[in-house]
């Protein structure tokens, strides 16, 4: 066994064996040529789209292209694709089948890949034997990522609106309560505006007492008004403010709610296609030339083997 794998040895094996060779190459490529064709193998054909992300949030640290990525490989994508090309018929999976589940995934990944290039796009790749519904099956694909990503950003708006809404509600509520206290200090005690009502009454009631008509009935009227700022000033100054602050705050609330409202009406896409799919006109699998090559090599290789055992007995 020393010299087994001598190199002059098997040097001199093949030439004194090299008719056998020919022969055993020719029968390689014969037999992996036929049993490589499409009447053992059925041929895929593949389909491909590449897009941007837009229009999307950042929810995390992840890019919004690793983030499409997250959202296309989803299952409940997968599931969509699954119901809507009846795959179960295409991959031959029984649905009563207790791994249901496992099988069709289990292929669907096989054949469906999405990726990030170093362009930073998205490329979806589609295999299929049927070229038409490798075309359709990436076309879709694309579609539900837009549906999905829509259906997330308006339950998202959505909330926000029903969160401003119930805000303003709030504030509304607490505007009618300032109201009619703010008219109850009106009527009963006729402050109507207290930071402008405080310096003309003031300078009134001074003046009547310097030109000595304070017991006169105008004068009566401005110190009846004094002494109700005097006594109610600062309280009503406190409510016309929350007044000031709470219609601010309502027309705050009013302009975010319509910005939510405006954004939930939206029907807008998330991907940007820079490349569409279409269907292809060549098969992509199996490669043919590849399994003649690595056929052929592999039964000359076993050939020599076999040579070389036959001939080491020989030799013995």
């Amino acid at each position: 066994m020393n010299n087994f794998f001598d190199n002059q040895r098997m040097l001199q094996l093949v030439w004194r064996r090299k008719f056998h060779f020919i022969i055993v190459g020719a029968i390689a490529v014969l037999l992996s040529a036929i049993f490589s064709g499409p009447k053992f193998i059925q041929p895929k054909f593949k389909s491909t789209a590449r897009i941007y992300p837009t229009n999307i949030w950042v929810l995390s640290e992840e890019s919004e292209t690793e983030q499409m990525l997250e959202i296309l490989n989803s299952r409940d994508i997968k599931l969509r694709m699954f119901d809507a090309f009846d795959l179960d018929q295409v991959y031959k999976i029984d649905r009563d089948n207790p791994h249901y589940m496992t099988y069709m995934l289990d292929i669907y990944n096989k054949n469906v890949k999405a990726g990030k290039t170093k362009f930073e796009t998205v490329e979806i790749s589609v295999m299929d034997h049927n070229p038409h519904r490798a075309s359709n099956m990436c076309d879709s694909i694309i579609r539900f990522y837009n549906k999905k990503v829509r259906n997330m950003h308006k339950a998202k708006d959505w909330e926000m609106v029903e969160i401003t809404r119930k805000n303003l509600v709030k504030k509304q509520a607490e505007l009618d309560t300032l109201v009619a206290e703010l008219d109850f200090v009106r009527k009963e005690y006729g402050i109507l505006d207290f930071k402008s009502q405080v310096e003309k009454v003031t300078e009134g009631y001074m003046n009547a007492l310097a030109s000595g008509r304070a017991s006169g009935s105008d004068a009566k009227k401005i110190q009846d008004l004094y002494n109700n700022l005097a006594e109610n000033g600062s309280q009503t100054r406190i409510l016309e403010s929350k007044f000031e602050n709470l219609v601010n705050a309502i027309d705050s609330l009013s302009n975010t709610r319509d910005i939510y409202m405006s954004e939930f009406e939206k029907d807008i896409t998330y991907a940007h296609m820079v490349e569409y799919p279409f269907p292809s006109d060549k098969k992509s699998y199996p490669v043919r030339w590849i399994i003649v090559a690595f056929s052929t090599i592999s039964a000359v290789f076993l050939a020599l083997l076999v040579f070389l055992v036959l001939d080491y007995r020989k030799n013995d």
